[in-house]
């Protein structure tokens, strides 16, 4: 349970809102709130494991301090340790994603990700997330926008009536009488019709 400064009340187990709502003050714990925050804006998850590891790296220096090492020496070693990671990270891939256009084959890299968030509904909603990148993904290229993907929630309907649309979902009904046109131009203004 979180409150933030606006005295609003969050519960939540995602760290990147436990992060994004706290007011924090400590120098180390900023960085490491910044850090968890790029992770967030980058990739979208891992934000937990960039406090823990944070966490727990701070935790060890702490002990190298009270044995009488500099910090200096410390961060030096840190520094070679990363290098080391980055050279075995290339050896440890476990699987590497041979056409992106495929849907089976982009399910399967989808699915871990999506059941660190919702874990139980990794096939379901692994196979909406999954139409819904195929979808915006241009053709020819390899990468797309997360901004041409819309989430639109309506009232009264459940996680198993989810479903993909290719195109434009518009929730409120229609302002004149005529309710079915065929063959229609449709124009959308994101602003006052005035200007």
């Amino acid at each position: 349970m979180v409150i933030n400064h606006l005295e609003k009340l969050f519960v939540t187990s995602d760290s990147a809102t436990i992060i994004r709502e706290s007011d924090i003050h400590h120098p180390a714990a900023k960085m490491i709130a910044m850090a968890a925050k790029m992770q967030e804006s980058e990739c979208g998850d891992g934000s937990n494991f960039v406090i823990s590891l944070a966490g727990e790296l701070m935790l060890q220096a702490q002990q190298l301090i009270q044995m009488g090492l500099h910090p200096s020496e410390i961060l030096i070693g840190y520094e070679k340790a990363a290098k080391f990671a980055h050279a075995e990270l290339e050896n440890n891939i476990c699987y590497t994603l041979k056409n992106i256009h495929d849907h089976e084959e982009v399910l399967k890299c989808m699915k871990s990700s999506i059941a660190s968030k919702q874990y139980g509904l990794e096939d379901l909603l692994g196979n909406l997330v999954t139409q819904a990148c195929l979808y915006a993904i241009p053709a020819g290229k390899s990468s797309f926008s997360t901004d041409n993907i819309r989430v639109v929630k309506i009232l009264g309907g459940g996680l198993s009536d989810s479903e993909v649309i290719r195109g434009m979902v518009v929730i409120r009904q229609s302002e004149t009488s005529i309710n079915h046109v065929t063959k229609a131009k449709v124009a959308v203004f994101n602003s006052n019709i005035e200007m």
